[in-house]
């Protein structure tokens, strides 16, 4: 997988994300609309989040760091047959695990929801909704975890198309279940939409996976030389994976404590990170998904060289992109949320604590694409305890900084902890690698994420002084175009190397 296959597959995954995410954003809008930031949302988002987490734990967390690079050495060396009976293998392995945690979630639901949102201890009538809404929705936990599995097993056989749309299918049960069956039944009506969401999801993969000559077959039972190997990998993974997880879980529990950070914290989180989440999956976690087989192989082959330039060329593209989405988002957070979620229960209240979460979760957009980049570059190399230690300080820096800020800044507060904290662990990462594998082409990497700045400084002044002028929806969504343009134009005065390859490479594929 070359360059240009790299930006294919990334475009092929960028798209299938942009529309989940649009769609995501209309699914959001109806939530919105119908619940706001009152006591439903809250209960609803704190009772998927639980097993929404789980999944990257036990799923998506398998699959990039040990499955992807242990299903691709047996490639690299031919063994198809192994390869076949270890994915066999891994199936079984995932539902029995994820079986029987969706079963000891339901059972300790009380408990789980008092630890993670401990402010609602106060409000009786939300315990018991979230609660009740939590048992219900944790065998998700089963049909998003074996998607994340397939998605590996997938992305292995570099097929990233069919696990990329698979998401949309999640987004239009729920806008489907919003407009029909919220009306009628409430929340409840989004826990049936999770579901049904869950099930296309996992159906669509697997049928892929048959095309593919890749079956499901429990009679292979739970056991392969390379389970032991994966087992190893994972171990590590899954530890930083509920760092990670916690640190989610500080921030749903300070966001809970509406005596401290205000009414409403939880669902104004969701909304801002949702809005933080576009940018970040259309491109730096699809560039990341599709890197991963390509370092690989890479490091497979003990291609170094190749390695540190498919590593340089992504953080470089993951600029390009998310440096001017970074100020975009800080200039016009306050008409966006406005122009998607105010209307029916989504107040002006909701509108303003949404856009201080969104204001500063901004600062760190860079650097969540980055470590998505450099992590995954670890997993490609079978390193999967780094990436814990430097998750681990970074956990700790973010509760030591939530506990310092929430105070004086409410949601912001918890949103700029959360940005210095991934800020800090991008930095480590970088660090460390570079000691590891060698040079990286820091100058070369410092020198265009500097010009994309200046770009991006002069794009958010004119969306600034646009934004003044603006009166309508409709003059929100001009001066984005408009933004846009004078990124592209300041990008190219200021001679950013990647915006010209990328549009070159546009070019030739119209």
């Amino acid at each position: 997988m070359n360059k240009k296959h790299l930006i294919k597959t990334t475009g092929i995954i960028g798209l299938a994300t942009a529309i989940s995410r649009v769609l995501g954003f209309v699914r959001d809008i109806f939530i919105a609309n119908f619940f706001g930031t009152g006591m439903a949302a809250q209960a609803f988002f704190v009772a998927f989040r639980i097993p929404n987490s789980l999944r990257d734990l036990v799923g998506e967390g398998a699959a990039n760091a040990a499955i992807v690079p242990v299903l691709t050495g047996y490639k690299t060396k031919g063994e198809k047959k192994e390869f076949l009976r270890i994915s066999k293998v891994l199936f079984n392995i995932s539902f029995a695990s994820l079986s029987a945690l969706t079963l000891i979630g339901i059972i300790i639901s009380p408990l789980i929801v008092r630890l993670i949102a401990p402010g609602f201890i106060r409000e009786p009538s939300t315990l018991q909704l979230t609660v009740q809404l939590n048992r219900m929705i944790f065998p998700y936990l089963i049909l998003i975890g074996l998607t994340a599995y397939t998605m590996g097993v997938l992305n292995t056989e570099r097929h990233f198309a069919g696990p990329a749309f698979g998401p949309c299918f999640l987004n239009i049960a729920l806008i489907l279940a919003s407009v029909w069956l919220c009306p009628n039944i409430g929340v409840m009506g989004l826990v049936i939409g999770v579901l049904a969401g869950g099930v296309l999801q996992l159906a669509l993969n697997v049928v892929v996976m048959y095309r593919k000559g890749i079956t499901i077959d429990f009679r292979e039972g739970l056991r392969h030389p390379a389970v032991k190997k994966i087992g190893l990998l994972l171990i590590p993974r899954a530890f930083g994976s509920a760092i990670y997880q916690v640190n989610i879980f500080v921030d749903t529990m300070l966001a809970s404590l509406s005596w401290i950070v205000g009414s409403g914290g939880v669902a104004a989180l969701y909304y801002a990170n949702r809005l933080i989440q576009f940018p970040l999956a259309i491109f730096g976690l699809a560039l990341a998904q599709a890197a991963l087989p390509k370092m690989s192989h890479e490091f497979s082959t003990n291609d170094m060289t190749r390695l540190k330039d498919t590593l340089s060329f992504s953080l470089r593209m993951t600029f390009l992109i998310m440096i001017p989405a970074s100020v975009g988002l800080a200039v016009l957070g306050m008409p966006i949320i406005k122009m998607l979620f105010q209307r029916g229960e989504f107040t002006d209240y909701s509108t303003y604590i949404t856009n201080s979460a969104l204001f500063f979760y901004a600062f760190g957009l860079c650097a969540y694409g980055g470590i998505k980049l450099l992590v995954t570059c670890f997993y490609s190399m079978h390193d999967t305890i780094t990436p814990v230690k430097t998750a681990l300080i970074s956990v700790i820096l973010n509760v030591a900084l939530n506990l310092i800020l929430m105070w004086p800044m409410k949601l912001g507060g918890l949103a700029l902890a959360t940005s210095i904290s991934a800020t800090v662990n991008f930095l480590m990462l970088y660090s460390i690698l570079k000691k590891r594998i060698g040079r990286l082409g820091t100058k070369e990497i410092a020198d265009s994420f500097i010009r994309v700045l200046l770009a991006s400084i002069i794009m958010g002044i004119v969306l600034k002084f646009t934004l003044a002028l603006a009166a309508s929806a409709i003059d929100i969504l001009l001066s984005m175009v408009a933004g846009a343009f004078v990124f592209i134009v300041a990008a190219y005065i200021f001679r950013v190397k990647e915006l010209k390859r990328a549009l070159v490479w546009v070019s030739k594929r119209r």
